[in-house]
């Protein structure tokens, strides 16, 4: 049975590989599945799958108009020897919970995992559709989205991308491994404002019709790679899946036995994920969401309330540094009972006021949800604490979800067995994780630190950092919030 993606907003259904193609819907919604489906396969067979074999097993389900072969394809390409783990994302018992590390890809943060495979999904369902445009790829990212969707892109056929950062919002490795990029068919562009001034800027872009009219003549046409494609969010539920699997494979829990989950977020994607897993079937109890000082969805789970009226705060975990969370739009319209009529009236509260609120019944279908937020030194102290007893490095965003779970146990005393997201490498943020463990290393260079960091913790610099110690630089532009279009015009030479 084809599973049909309908958009957030209204407007007629699309196949999974349309879906993905297009990105954004037409009427600027997001697509989500017409259902979720159910896990077709027992938890009991998944325990003694790869992680190439569980994905299958869960996308299969949702991208229903990809022939096994392709899919099975596109998934081989994906997960092979750019991750330096073999089981893909392993797990790690520390400090009372199982920390899945999500960054053993190619650039040692979360968004490798969809992002690996985001491209040949693209590719596959341009031939699929017939698509002789070349596809650009449009993305704003907050530091990690951006190098991940260009190590994935770079140099496919029929496709280029075109990655918007905040030139003073990412960490120095970050910005390095982005202004390094290799790629004809890459391009870089540190903007001269925060994350949601990017995000802002690209979904203007793909909303215009008279731009999209321009592309056309010209033989181009958008997509995204940002967590609102649904060929982001997809492979993202594939390893909430693994987890579970895994922690029945290792005796660590009884099948059907329930879990919770602990996400740090700023975007929801993420724990969108977990959530969609979750009504797959798969038994976790409660979704912890946790945010650091820009606690915009602490504040909306706390009170159902959303306003991004606020101060933008810079933290030392950038990659959630956000105030306009996209993928929330989702779980907003399966709130309202998927009604695109109620989530397109609370979308342009938030577009116009910069703020909406929810029903009393759509908070009580929110009731899965816990969130919290870390304070950037409760981030810290978690960093110091957990070295301190156990040895184990965490990022800076994996520490705030670190801290956010310690106050949801204070809060509720529940002890379930639970998994936290790691999703990002120590190394890719040294200064912050290293100054957390010991104020002495705050005066050193960013790569000597990187190389004590591998000493104290007893693990190898990533090929990813390693790489860009002596890259040179390869991207240099810079442009206002209102030269985003003109600078995406220049690059692919557009004729007007």
């Amino acid at each position: 049975m084809n599973l049909i993606y309908k958009s957030t907003r209204g407007g007629e259904g699309v196949t999974a590989s349309q879906a993905i193609l297009k990105g954004l819907a037409d009427d600027g919604g997001l697509f989500v599945p017409s259902q979720i489906p159910v896990l077709d396969v027992p938890v009991e067979e998944l325990a003694k799958m790869t992680y190439q074999e569980v994905a299958y097993q869960v996308m299969k389900l949702y991208l229903t108009d990809f022939t096994e072969e392709e899919l099975k394809s596109c998934i081989d390409k994906a997960y092979d020897s750019k991750f330096d783990a073999e089981e893909i994302a392993p797990m790690v018992y520390a400090d009372g919970a199982y920390y899945l590390e999500l960054f053993h890809g190619a650039t040692i943060a979360f968004k490798d995992m969809a992002l690996s495979i985001l491209p040949h999904l693209m590719t596959t369902s341009a031939r699929k559709n017939h698509v002789d445009h070349e596809i650009v790829i449009l993305t704003a990212t907050s530091g990690d989205t951006g190098k991940a969707a260009m190590a994935g892109f770079a140099d496919v056929e029929g496709t280029r991308i075109i990655v918007f950062y905040p030139k003073d919002g990412v960490s120095p490795v970050q910005e390095k491994q982005m202004v390094t990029q290799k790629g004809k068919n890459t391009f870089v562009v540190g903007i001269h404002g925060n994350f949601d001034d990017a995000q802002t800027g690209v979904k203007k872009m793909f909303n215009d019709k008279e731009l999209a009219a321009v592309l056309d003549k010209n033989g181009y046409q958008f997509s995204s790679a940002n967590s609102i494609n649904i060929g982001r969010l997809v492979p993202q539920i594939v390893y909430y899946v693994y987890a579970y699997a895994m922690l029945v494979h290792n005796e660590e829990i009884q099948n059907g036995e329930k879990i919770n989950v602990v996400v740090p977020t700023g975007n929801f994607g993420n724990i969108l994920a977990a959530y969609y897993a979750k009504n797959m079937g798969l038994p976790i109890d409660r979704l912890i969401c946790a945010s650091n000082e820009n606690k915009v969805l602490y504040d909306f789970f706390s009170t159902g309330t959303y306003d991004r009226n606020r101060d933008f705060v810079l933290t030392s975990s950038p990659s959630m540094d956000i105030l306009i969370s996209s993928n929330l739009e989702r779980l907003i319209y399966k709130a309202a009972g998927d009604d695109p009529k109620k989530n397109a009236e609370l979308m342009a509260a938030l577009s116009g006021e910069g703020k909406y609120e929810i029903t009393s019944e759509m908070k009580e279908a929110l009731k899965d949800f816990y969130g919290n937020y870390a304070s950037e030194a409760e981030t810290a102290a978690m960093i110091h604490d957990i070295y301190e007893d156990t040895g184990y490095v965490i990022d800076t965003h994996t520490a705030v979800a670190a801290a956010v779970y310690k106050k949801y146990i204070d809060a509720t005393g529940d002890m379930k067995k639970t998994v936290i997201a790691s999703t990002a490498s120590p190394f890719k943020f040294a200064r912050s994780v290293m100054t957390a463990i010991d104020e002495k290393y705050a005066s050193m260079e960013d790569f000597e630190l990187i190389d004590e960091l591998s000493r104290i913790a007893d693990v190898e610099v990533p090929k990813a950092v390693e790489e860009i110690r002596t890259a040179s630089v390869l991207h240099t532009a810079q442009c206002d919030v209102d030269e985003m279009e003109a600078t995406v015009k220049k690059w692919l030479n557009i004729q007007e």
